[in-house]
């Protein structure tokens, strides 16, 4: 309770400590976001309805492998928001343009605006961020966590399942360790291509920085959201020499190969 008139207090509320005991009154405070319905209130109003109120929620959930601007409009769809302000919020408040939002199921109340959504959205994944990082390399460095990021993006966008990760992964880092460009489809779905086929004329004509036929290196920002397993691959991928893989039409898995003539040998084998 304390804690609760403390932070209030901090936040200019016209509280005082003595609040505390009327609120122990009312019962215990609600946890999330609280419908006040109302401009203005007194005192003992404000703090029954801290626990009594609570506003109606939904759901939404961003998956592994999503790209932001599709997921923000979809959101901004199920709640009546404006796409583009919603996106522009937060892309003011994200350290990336793609793959900081943390893949899960947000519980969003309605009536919520734009800019409180965004800050929601970008705030729980910038402490989720921060935390898988802290388990894994024991800190949270902006610049190394988002190197990893930006492969375990290509590796989600890539991988069939996640048993497939680690390999996929060991082929991003050893053609570039041999100086290959990745020439990965993959990386092509980026923003609102997300779900899109990638033909040869898409390969041939998007001069993005995300295009990996055109352009050497890991993409420099990430590309979508990414799972832990993504991320896990990335830090600590499969030891192999695999320079290539190709999906299998019939068992929806990769088939791996060493050489191009191995790798043309899966491709034809499916035609």
């Amino acid at each position: 309770m304390s804690e609760i008139i403390s932070y209030l207090a901090n936040r200019n509320f016209n509280v005082s400590s003595l609040d505390k005991f009327l609120v122990r009154f009312f019962g215990m405070p609600q946890s999330g976001w609280i419908q006040m319905n109302a401009n203005e209130l007194s005192r003992g109003e404000f703090l029954e309805r801290l626990t009594r109120t609570k506003a109606a929620m939904n759901e939404i959930t961003l998956i592994p492998g999503e790209t932001q601007i599709v997921f923000l409009n979809e959101v901004a769809q199920k709640f009546g928001l404006d796409a583009k302000r919603l996106n522009d919020e937060v892309l003011a408040l994200s350290p990336l343009p793609d793959g900081f939002l943390v893949p899960n199921t947000y519980k969003i109340p309605l009536g919520i605006s734009e800019r409180h959504l965004a800050y929601y959205l970008v705030n729980a994944s910038k402490k989720a961020q921060e935390e898988i990082s802290k388990k894994i390399f024991g800190e949270y460095n902006e610049r190394k966590w988002f190197k990893i990021l930006s492969v375990a993006a290509v590796i989600q966008k890539e991988a069939a399942n996640e048993a497939e990760m680690p390999l996929v992964a060991s082929v991003i880092y050893n053609r570039l360790n041999k100086g290959m460009r990745l020439q990965m489809d993959g990386t092509l779905n980026y923003g609102i291509y997300s779900h899109m086929a990638v033909t040869p004329e898409r390969i041939r004509n998007d001069t993005s920085e995300f295009n990996t036929y055109l352009n050497s290196g890991v993409p420099p920002t990430p590309i979508c959201a990414v799972s832990i397993a993504a991320i896990k691959a990335a830090v600590a991928p499969a030891k192999s020499e695999y320079l290539y893989f190709v999906l299998d039409k019939k068992s929806k898995k990769h088939r791996f190969s060493k050489t191009l003539n191995e790798h043309n040998a899966n491709i034809n084998s499916q035609k």
